[in-house]
Protein backbone atom coordinates (compact mmCIF):
# COMPACT_ATOMS: atom_id res chain seq x y z
CA UNK A 1 0.00 0.00 0.00
CA UNK A 2 1.09 3.59 -0.67
CA UNK A 3 0.75 4.54 2.99
CA UNK A 4 3.42 1.96 3.86
CA UNK A 5 5.87 3.59 1.41
CA UNK A 6 5.83 7.14 2.77
CA UNK A 7 7.64 8.58 5.76
CA UNK A 8 5.32 8.69 8.75
CA UNK A 9 5.10 8.16 12.49
CA UNK A 10 5.11 11.27 14.64
CA UNK A 11 4.28 13.05 17.86
CA UNK A 12 3.40 16.74 17.72
CA UNK A 13 1.87 18.82 20.50
CA UNK A 14 0.47 22.31 20.95
CA UNK A 15 -0.19 24.20 24.18
CA UNK A 16 -2.22 27.42 24.49
CA UNK A 17 -0.74 29.59 27.27
CA UNK A 18 -1.88 32.85 28.80
CA UNK A 19 0.88 34.82 27.05
CA UNK A 20 1.37 32.81 23.86
CA UNK A 21 1.47 29.36 22.36
CA UNK A 22 3.99 26.51 22.42
CA UNK A 23 4.46 23.81 19.79
CA UNK A 24 6.80 20.82 19.87
CA UNK A 25 7.64 17.74 17.81
CA UNK A 26 10.15 14.93 17.70
CA UNK A 27 12.41 14.18 14.71
CA UNK A 28 11.95 10.56 13.63
CA UNK A 29 10.47 9.60 10.26
CA UNK A 30 9.61 5.97 9.56
CA UNK A 31 8.67 3.81 6.59
CA UNK A 32 6.74 0.93 8.12
CA UNK A 33 9.10 -0.52 10.72
CA UNK A 34 12.16 1.13 9.16
CA UNK A 35 13.59 4.35 10.64
CA UNK A 36 14.06 6.39 7.46
CA UNK A 37 15.36 9.59 9.06
CA UNK A 38 16.49 10.80 12.47
CA UNK A 39 16.45 14.47 11.48
CA UNK A 40 13.00 14.99 9.98
CA UNK A 41 11.75 18.56 10.32
CA UNK A 42 8.16 18.64 11.54
CA UNK A 43 7.72 22.21 12.75
CA UNK A 44 7.82 25.18 10.38
CA UNK A 45 7.76 28.95 10.76
CA UNK A 46 4.87 30.21 8.62
CA UNK A 47 5.13 33.88 9.61
CA UNK A 48 6.61 36.06 12.35
CA UNK A 49 4.10 34.77 14.90
CA UNK A 50 2.64 31.61 13.37
CA UNK A 51 4.01 28.05 13.25
CA UNK A 52 2.79 24.77 11.78
CA UNK A 53 3.54 21.21 12.86
CA UNK A 54 3.10 18.23 10.60
CA UNK A 55 2.27 14.57 11.16
CA UNK A 56 2.12 12.06 8.34
CA UNK A 57 3.86 12.08 4.95
CA UNK A 58 7.02 14.21 4.99
CA UNK A 59 6.80 14.89 1.25
CA UNK A 60 3.18 16.05 1.45
CA UNK A 61 3.98 18.20 4.49
CA UNK A 62 6.92 19.94 2.84
CA UNK A 63 4.87 20.70 -0.28
CA UNK A 64 2.01 22.08 1.80
CA UNK A 65 4.36 24.36 3.76
CA UNK A 66 5.58 25.91 0.52
CA UNK A 67 2.04 26.24 -0.82
CA UNK A 68 0.67 27.79 2.37
CA UNK A 69 3.47 30.36 2.43
CA UNK A 70 2.64 31.35 -1.15
CA UNK A 71 -1.08 31.61 -0.36
CA UNK A 72 -0.31 33.71 2.70
CA UNK A 73 1.81 36.11 0.64
CA UNK A 74 -1.01 36.44 -1.90
CA UNK A 75 -3.43 37.16 0.96
CA UNK A 76 -1.18 39.97 2.20
CA UNK A 77 -1.00 41.50 -1.29
CA UNK A 78 -4.76 41.36 -1.86
CA UNK A 79 -5.89 42.38 1.64
CA UNK A 80 -2.93 44.65 2.46
CA UNK A 81 -2.74 43.08 5.90
CA UNK A 82 -1.24 40.00 7.48
CA UNK A 83 -3.62 37.04 7.80
CA UNK A 84 -4.77 36.00 11.27
CA UNK A 85 -4.06 32.52 12.61
CA UNK A 86 -7.68 31.62 11.86
CA UNK A 87 -7.37 32.92 8.29
CA UNK A 88 -4.26 30.77 7.70
CA UNK A 89 -6.04 27.76 9.17
CA UNK A 90 -9.07 28.42 6.95
CA UNK A 91 -6.91 28.75 3.84
CA UNK A 92 -5.23 25.45 4.69
CA UNK A 93 -8.55 23.77 5.42
CA UNK A 94 -10.00 24.90 2.08
CA UNK A 95 -6.89 23.70 0.26
CA UNK A 96 -7.07 20.23 1.81
CA UNK A 97 -10.81 19.98 1.24
CA UNK A 98 -10.39 20.83 -2.44
CA UNK A 99 -8.35 17.63 -2.94
CA UNK A 100 -10.27 15.43 -0.49
CA UNK A 101 -10.66 12.56 -2.99
CA UNK A 102 -6.84 12.35 -3.33
CA UNK A 103 -5.86 13.73 0.08
CA UNK A 104 -2.50 14.79 1.37
CA UNK A 105 -1.49 12.25 4.04
CA UNK A 106 -1.03 14.78 6.82
CA UNK A 107 -2.50 16.08 10.04
CA UNK A 108 -1.53 19.64 10.86
CA UNK A 109 -1.42 22.02 13.80
CA UNK A 110 -1.35 25.75 13.03
CA UNK A 111 -0.80 28.02 16.01
CA UNK A 112 0.30 31.52 16.89
CA UNK A 113 -0.67 34.99 18.04
CA UNK A 114 -2.65 37.75 16.36
CA UNK A 115 -4.98 40.59 17.32
CA UNK A 116 -7.66 38.21 18.56
CA UNK A 117 -5.29 36.41 20.92
CA UNK A 118 -3.49 33.07 21.16
CA UNK A 119 -4.85 30.13 19.20
CA UNK A 120 -4.06 26.69 17.81
CA UNK A 121 -6.06 24.91 15.10
CA UNK A 122 -5.88 21.20 14.30
CA UNK A 123 -6.59 20.28 10.67
CA UNK A 124 -7.29 16.78 9.38
CA UNK A 125 -6.36 15.40 5.90
CA UNK A 126 -9.65 16.42 4.27
CA UNK A 127 -9.79 19.91 5.70
CA UNK A 128 -11.72 19.62 8.95
CA UNK A 129 -10.46 22.40 11.24
CA UNK A 130 -10.99 22.65 15.00
CA UNK A 131 -9.79 25.44 17.26
CA UNK A 132 -8.11 23.87 20.29
CA UNK A 133 -8.63 25.85 23.49
CA UNK A 134 -5.94 24.27 25.68
CA UNK A 135 -3.81 21.32 24.52
CA UNK A 136 -3.67 19.11 21.44
CA UNK A 137 -1.52 16.26 20.15
CA UNK A 138 -1.35 14.51 16.79
CA UNK A 139 0.42 11.52 15.31
CA UNK A 140 1.13 7.97 16.38
CA UNK A 141 2.48 9.05 19.77
CA UNK A 142 -0.47 11.30 20.63
CA UNK A 143 -2.17 8.90 23.09
CA UNK A 144 0.92 8.92 25.31
CA UNK A 145 1.38 12.66 24.92
CA UNK A 146 -2.22 13.36 25.92
CA UNK A 147 -1.68 11.51 29.20
CA UNK A 148 0.90 14.12 30.21
CA UNK A 149 -0.82 17.13 28.65
CA UNK A 150 -4.21 16.59 30.23
CA UNK A 151 -2.76 15.71 33.63
CA UNK A 152 -0.43 18.70 33.99
CA UNK A 153 -2.00 21.50 31.90
CA UNK A 154 -3.20 24.67 33.61
CA UNK A 155 -4.90 27.50 31.73
CA UNK A 156 -2.90 30.14 33.60
CA UNK A 157 0.54 28.71 32.71
CA UNK A 158 2.96 30.96 30.82
CA UNK A 159 4.96 29.97 27.73
CA UNK A 160 8.00 28.88 29.74
CA UNK A 161 5.83 26.47 31.72
CA UNK A 162 4.14 25.49 28.47
CA UNK A 163 7.50 24.64 26.90
CA UNK A 164 8.32 22.31 29.79
CA UNK A 165 4.92 20.65 29.46
CA UNK A 166 5.18 20.22 25.68
CA UNK A 167 8.71 18.82 25.85
CA UNK A 168 7.71 16.45 28.62
CA UNK A 169 4.72 15.22 26.61
CA UNK A 170 6.80 14.54 23.50
CA UNK A 171 9.53 12.90 25.57
CA UNK A 172 6.94 10.60 27.17
CA UNK A 173 5.59 9.61 23.75
CA UNK A 174 9.11 8.86 22.49
CA UNK A 175 9.57 6.31 25.26
CA UNK A 176 6.58 4.21 24.14
CA UNK A 177 5.89 4.96 20.47
CA UNK A 178 8.31 3.39 17.97
CA UNK A 179 7.39 6.01 15.36
CA UNK A 180 8.64 8.86 17.58
CA UNK A 181 12.16 9.61 18.71
CA UNK A 182 15.62 11.06 17.97
CA UNK A 183 15.30 14.43 19.68
CA UNK A 184 12.79 17.21 20.22
CA UNK A 185 12.16 20.54 18.49
CA UNK A 186 10.14 23.19 20.31
CA UNK A 187 9.10 26.79 19.68
CA UNK A 188 7.32 29.41 21.74
CA UNK A 189 5.43 32.31 20.18
CA UNK A 190 4.58 35.46 22.11
CA UNK A 191 3.91 39.10 21.25
CA UNK A 192 7.68 39.53 21.37
CA UNK A 193 8.07 37.11 18.46
CA UNK A 194 8.91 33.57 17.41
CA UNK A 195 11.58 31.73 19.37
CA UNK A 196 13.00 28.30 18.60
CA UNK A 197 14.66 26.53 21.49
CA UNK A 198 18.21 25.31 21.02
CA UNK A 199 19.20 21.68 21.43
CA UNK A 200 20.88 22.59 24.73
CA UNK A 201 17.77 24.33 26.05
CA UNK A 202 15.61 21.31 25.24
CA UNK A 203 18.11 18.93 26.83
CA UNK A 204 18.15 21.04 30.00
CA UNK A 205 14.36 20.70 30.25
CA UNK A 206 14.45 16.94 29.60
CA UNK A 207 17.07 16.47 32.31
CA UNK A 208 14.57 17.71 34.91
CA UNK A 209 12.30 14.70 34.54
CA UNK A 210 14.51 12.06 32.93
CA UNK A 211 14.78 8.87 34.99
Amino acid sequence: MLQDKVYKGTTTVGVVCRDGVVMATERRATMGHFIASRRAKKIYKISDRVAMTTAGSVGDAQFLVRLIRVEMNLYEIKKEEKPSVKAIATMTSNLLNSVRYFPYLVQLLIGGIDERGNSIFSIDPIGGAIEEMDVVATGSGSPMAYGILEDLYSEDMDVNQGVELAVRAVHSAMKRDSGSGDGIDAVKITHEGYYELSKEEVEKIVSKFRK
